[in-house]
C-alpha cells in the first residue's frame, strides 16, 4: 500500500483532535449527569421523605432540619475529594482519576438505596446514610472538576466555553431526572412510598454509570496536561504549589463559586420550604423545578458560545448579580402561594439567570490557574466554597425563623451572588494559559 493510500485510511490529527473533543464533552455531560442525579435525587428524597424514615423521633421541623443536614454533610467530605482526586488528577492524569470517582459515586447511591430505615435498626441506620453522603462527597470533589477539564483542554480554545457548557447541560439533566422521578412517586400512597418507593430512584442510578463508563473509557488523555508536564516538571505536591504561587487565584474562584448556592437554594431549600411552609402542591413545585432544568438546557449553551466571544468575565458577573435579583421574586412568589407565580419566578431564576454563571464556572475558574495545578486548585477553591452551598437550605431555614423571614433570606442568598459577582470581576487568567 503507498504512503498516499495509508493517509487516506489513517485519521488525521485534527480529526482525531476533534473526535476526542466531542466523546470528552460526551463523557463528561453523562458524568455530571449521574453526578447530579446522584447529588440530588438524595436532596429531593431529604425534602420530601427522609425526615421521616430516618429522624422519626424528632419533631417535623427538628427532623427536616436534620435531613437536610445530611444533605449538607457530603459537601463537608468534598474538599477531601477535592485535594485527594486533585492530586491525583494533576500526578497521574485526569482519565483514570474520573473513571474512579464515577464508581464511587455510583456505588455509594445505590448503598442508600438498599439502607435499612430508622424503625429496623435505630440508630444505626442514620449514621449509614451519612457515610454513604460522605462517599459522594468525596467522589463528587473530584468528578466535576475533572470531567470538565478534560473537556476544556481537549476542546478548540476558541470554543471552550461552548464545549464545557455541556458538562453543567449534563448537571440539568441529573437535577431533572432527580426531581422528575420522584412525580409518580409523589402519587403512591404514603405507606407504599415509605416503604419501599424512595429506594427506586436510588437503585436507578447504576444504570447510568455503566452508559457512562462506556464512553469514558474511549476519551484519551488531556493533551494539554501532556504538554505542560514535557515543558515543565512540578518539583513539589501541587497544593503546595497552589498555596505557594496560586493563592489569588484560588481565593478568587473561592468567592466567584458563591453564585453556585441557587442551585441548592432552589431545588432543595426552595422545594420544602414552598411544600412544607406554605402549602404549595408537591407536585406542582417539581414540576416547576423540572421545566426550569429544561429551560437551562437551551440557555447554557447559548451562554457559553456567547462567551466564546464577548469574554466569561463579563456574562459570568451579570448573571450573577441577576441572580441576585432574582432570589427576591423566587422567594417572594412562594410566601404569597401563588402557583403561577412560583412557576414564573422559578424558571426565570433557575432556568435563565443561573445558567449564565452556571455554564461557565468550569471553563471560567480553570483559565484562572496553571494547567498542572489545576484540578487541584479548582477542585480545593471550589469545593471549599461549595460548603456554604451545601449547607445553604440548614442555613435558610435557620435565617426564615418561626416568622417566615424570607426577605432576610433572600437577602442573604443575595449577598453571596453580589459577592462573587465583585470576585469575579477582579480575577486574572493565568499567564500561561492560551488565549
Amino acid at each position: 500500500m503507498t504512503t498516499a493510500h495509508l493517509s487516506d485510511t489513517i485519521p488525521s490529527t485534527t480529526e482525531r483532535q476533534r473526535k476526542m473533543a466531542r466523546r470528552a464533552a460526551l463523557g463528561s455531560f453523562l458524568g455530571s449527569a449521574v453526578e447530579y442525579y446522584d447529588f440530588f435525587v438524595y436532596g429531593t428524597a431529604s425534602a420530601l421523605i427522609l425526615d421521616k424514615l430516618f429522624f422519626p423521633g424528632a419533631d417535623p421541623t427538628a427532623a427536616t432540619l436534620a435531613s437536610l443536614a445530611t444533605f449538607g454533610a457530603a459537601y463537608v467530605a468534598r474538599p477531601l475529594g477535592a485535594l485527594l482526586f486533585g492530586h491525583l488528577g494533576d500526578r497521574i492524569g485526569r482519565k483514570n482519576v474520573l473513571i474512579a470517582t464515577l464508581l464511587i459515586m455510583g456505588a455509594a447511591t445505590a448503598a442508600i438505596g438498599i439502607l435499612p430505615t430508622y424503625a429496623m435498626t435505630g440508630a444505626l441506620a442514620p449514621a449509614l446514610l451519612v457515610l454513604c453522603r460522605l462517599l459522594q462527597g468525596i467522589s463528587a470533589g473530584g468528578e466535576q472538576v475533572g470531567a470538565s477539564l478534560l473537556t476544556m483542554e481537549h476542546a478548540p480554545k476558541n470554543r471552550r466555553g461552548l464545549y464545557t457548557s455541556w458538562l453543567l447541560n449534563g448537571a440539568a439533566v441529573g437535577s431533572l431526572l432527580a426531581t422528575a422521578v420522584f412525580i409518580p412517586l409523589g402519587a403512591l400512597p404514603a405507606a407504599q412510598l415509605q416503604a419501599w418507593g424512595w429506594r427506586i430512584p436510588f437503585l436507578l442510578s447504576f444504570l447510568m454509570v455503566i452508559a457512562t463508563l462506556i464512553v469514558r473509557r474511549g476519551v484519551d488523555e488531556s493533551p494539554e496536561l501532556l504538554k505542560s508536564k514535557q515543558s515543565s516538571k512540578l518539583r513539589t505536591i501541587p497544593i503546595g504549589t497552589v498555596l505557594k504561587t496560586e493563592l489569588r487565584a484560588t481565593v478568587t474562584v473561592f468567592v466567584s463559586a458563591f453564585t453556585i448556592v441557587i442551585s441548592t437554594f432552589v431545588i432543595v431549600f426552595g422545594l420544602s420550604y414552598a411544600t412544607q411552609v406554605h402549602h404549595v402542591d408537591r407536585a406542582a413545585m417539581l414540576t416547576a423545578i423540572s421545566v426550569s432544568q429544561i429551560v437551562a438546557l437551551v440557555f447554557h449553551p447559548l451562554f457559553g458560545a456567547l462567551a466564546d466571544r464577548v469574554g466569561f468575565k463579563a456574562i459570568y458577573v451579570v448573571g450573577s448579580i441577576l441572580c441576585a435579583v432574582g432570589v427576591f421574586g423566587f422567594l417572594g412568589a412562594i410566601s404569597i402561594g401563588n402557583t403561577v407565580l412560583i412557576v414564573i419566578a422559578t424558571l426565570v431564576l433557575k432556568g435563565v439567570l443561573y445558567a449564565a454563571p452556571n455554564a461557565l464556572w468550569p471553563s471560567f475558574f480553570a483559565q484562572l490557574f496553571t494547567p498542572q495545578v489545576r484540578y487541584t486548585g479548582v477542585g480545593i477553591a471550589t469545593q471549599l466554597s461549595f460548603l456554604l452551598t451545601g449547607f445553604a437550605p440548614t442555613i435558610c431555614y435557620a435565617l426564615l425563623g418561626e416568622n417566615d423571614n424570607w426577605l432576610l433570606t433572600a437577602a442573604a442568598v443575595a449577598l453571596t451572588c453580589v459577592l462573587a459577582a465583585l470576585a469575579a470581576a477582579s480575577s486574572k487568567p493565568a499567564r500561561d494559559v492560551a488565549e
